[in-house]
């Protein structure tokens, strides 16, 4: 089922979050479709897991063979894995940052992404959608390499990709969050170890400030909705450690623990009787 985060006579952006199933094997992803007249853009459109019920649900708001983009925060498989199947449905072009653009093709079959992918360089930039635009804002190292948030200047709405993630069931991920203090412990465990480190978080929260944001969407849990949650949450990155601020020589050990492939549990190395 497809959530409408913001609609008008013109422009519209709906979040599907239930596309996977639940069954702990994958985790929950959300993907976005933005349409602008008879423009179409689909945001972090996700793995093989969601492409059939993504393609059929959006089928009920937009036509796929009008379709301009694919636009892919960063290359992790439940970004973009599905890459493939949406080169042979539509005409669409993968919008990825350069740090990608020779990597994305080894998702899909040989020659599907020629001359169908758009660069984005480090800096960003405004791409045209409809009669409006998207905003490509930096966001590297957060926690990709070549990482990319995108800001719809109409409805207010900034998508975060793995930036604001919150660990919850699709069904629960429909429900935007208006208090941040009780989400908080959703999110920490994520952001210590998949964002890179504080200094990065100050450096986005001093360009994000600078927006009109009425809704930051992840791609992964609930949409933080208003300036006091959207304030908070600016406040909370900016001061957590993260990343290689938390690491230091004992993460960097030879191993001692041994896998069972069996039970696909760590058990610790066997010492002799008596050691």
């Amino acid at each position: 089922m497809a959530i409408e985060l913001y609609r008008d006579k013109n422009h519209a952006c709906l979040m599907f979050t239930d596309l996977i199933e639940e069954d702990g094997q994958a985790v929950q992803a959300n993907q976005f479709l933005i349409v602008d007249d008879d423009t179409g853009a689909i945001i972090d459109p996700g793995g093989n897991l969601a492409f059939n019920e993504l393609f059929m649900g959006m089928t009920k708001h937009f036509p796929p063979h009008k379709l301009s983009y694919l636009i892919a925060s960063h290359a992790d498989p439940d970004i973009i894995a599905s890459l493939d199947r949406w080169m042979t449905s539509t005409k669409a072009s993968l919008v990825i940052s350069r740090v990608w653009e020779r990597f994305a093709p080894h998702f899909t079959k040989v020659g599907k992404t020629e001359n169908r992918v758009i660069g984005v360089p480090d800096s960003g930039g405004h791409l045209p959608l409809g009669r409006h635009e998207l905003v490509l804002l930096p966001a590297h190292f957060m926690h990709s390499e070549g990482n990319f948030h995108f800001y719809d200047p109409v409805s207010r709405i900034l998508f975060t990709g793995d930036l604001g993630v919150s660990l919850m069931s699709g069904t629960e991920a429909q429900k935007p969050i208006t208090d941040l203090k009780p989400h908080i412990p959703r999110m920490e465990g994520f952001h210590r170890r998949y964002m890179v480190s504080n200094k990065i978080l100050r450096l986005w929260v001093r360009m994000a400030r600078q927006l009109d944001i009425a809704m930051l969407v992840p791609q992964h849990g609930a949409p933080i909705l208003g300036k006091p949650a959207i304030q908070d949450f600016f406040d909370w990155i900016e001061s957590l450690m993260c990343g290689i601020d938390l690491f230091d020589d004992r993460a960097y050990q030879l191993p001692t623990a041994y896998i069972d492939p069996v039970t696909r549990q760590m058990r610790p190395a066997l010492r002799a009787v008596g050691a």
